[in-house]
């Protein structure tokens, strides 16, 4: 007997009606444990359900978000209400969520919750015990699988940044029953080593999958560590133990390796900022220096002994003038004044009186006479001149008033 052959469209559409149909699919109340919970750019959530022995895949859509009191996160024990659907285009079914309540942590949570608070009590929170993250690295530790998108991005962007980096990769098991030991293994081997800093981290997941960075073991040998170590576990909403013990928290193993590693592009910009300003500076201080050099050889030269002694020749030279000047106003001034002596005199002088027609007359012994008492009829007298003189013999004497 020939059999009916369906397509695969034919088989997927068969199904979904059959879930449509069915009453208890239709609305179902689901308890269990959120796991690969993400919060999408459109609004929608994707997240897994699970309990001990099974998961199923569901989503809720961003119409269906408005009741929802609280934030999904990984481990955490809710219930779900919705209903049990096909996606026909995958042939998957997935439980697409209208209402979703909390009923407390998973066990996975609970753990991470009690882990976190007693090493927080313990004090290796706290930031006295973080050290600083060189700025300058040289070698590079990396803790995390030797495949995987977390490596390749801590690669690419540590080269990035800097070209001569030397990168030193333990291949750690990031996941599963050897994943603790093996992470303890890279962390204490790359810090033998002797590398700078170390990145220990790995890509995103479920609570299980990242559960090995919420180990005990993981976090006191982070705590322990002398290198600076970064995490960098799973995306920016995951959040481990090693997130709090670390030196350093990365959202992802990319932007680990941007706060790990100097952007040597932007260091060489800044240097040569620095050399432009160095020169600059440079530059001005010699303007400056050689302005105020030549100031204090002006000053220099001001009282330089050669600079004294042209002052004091310039001085000299003036007052030489200057005396000069006066000598010579007071010669004038006295020629001036002996030419009205000389009139003076001139007026008074006797030869002047000669020359008007006056004599001057003595007696014989050459004593001026100015008295008619003087004389007396008979006595010889002298009669001067203007060309010569005369002597003679008093024969009167007329010693009336006229």
């Amino acid at each position: 007997m020939k059999q009916n052959v369906y397509s695969v469209s034919q088989v997927n559409s068969y199904i979904k009606n059959m879930f449509a149909q069915d009453f208890l699919c239709s609305s179902i109340l689901i308890k269990g444990e959120l796991s690969n919970v993400k919060y999408h750019g459109s609004g929608h959530i994707y997240f897994t359900l699970k309990d001990s022995g099974a998961a199923i895949s569901c989503v809720m859509f961003a119409g269906n978000r408005r009741g929802l009191t609280f934030r999904l996160e990984d481990g955490l024990s809710v219930i779900v209400g919705g209903s049990v659907e096909v996606f026909e285009a995958a042939g998957k079914y997935q439980l697409y969520a209208r209402q979703i309540e909390q009923t407390g942590g998973g066990a996975l949570y609970e753990q991470y919750e009690k882990l976190k608070k007693e090493m927080e009590e313990m004090g290796m929170f706290d930031a006295c015990y973080k050290q600083p993250i060189p700025r300058y690295v040289k070698r590079l530790g990396v803790v995390t699988a030797s495949t995987g998108a977390a490596v390749r991005d801590i690669i690419n962007v540590a080269k990035r940044r800097n070209p001569y980096i030397e990168i030193v990769l333990y291949p750690a098991i990031v996941q599963g029953e050897y994943a603790i030991d093996s992470i303890v293994a890279g962390i204490q081997r790359l810090e033998r080593e002797g590398v700078d800093v170390m990145i220990v981290g790995r890509g995103g997941g479920s609570i299980e999958d990242l559960w090995a960075f919420n180990s005990r073991e993981v976090a006191q040998a982070v705590f322990d560590c002398q290198v600076p170590v970064i995490s960098a576990v799973g995306h920016e909403t995951d959040t481990t133990i090693i997130d709090y013990v670390s030196d350093l928290r990365a959202p992802t193993p990319s932007a680990g390796a941007e706060l790990a590693v100097c952007d040597m592009g932007m260091l060489l910009s800044q240097v040569e900022e620095y050399k432009r300003r160095m020169t600059d500076l440079i530059l001005g201080r010699c303007a400056r220096e050689r302005m105020a050099a030549e100031n204090l050889k002006l000053k220099l030269q001001m009282v330089s002994p050669q600079a004294i002694t042209k002052q004091h020749r310039m001085r000299i030279l003036s007052m030489e003038e200057e005396l000069t000047a006066k000598m010579d106003a007071k010669l004038l001034s006295k020629k001036h004044e002996l030419k009205v002596y000389a009139a003076k005199l001139e007026s008074l002088s006797p030869l002047t009186k000669l020359k008007q027609g006056y004599s001057y007359v003595t007696t014989a012994q050459g004593k001026a006479l100015t008295d008619s008492e003087q004389i007396r009829p008979g006595d010889t007298i002298k009669i001067y001149m203007q060309n010569g003189r005369a002597t003679a013999t008093v024969s009167h004497v007329d010693r009336s008033a006229e």
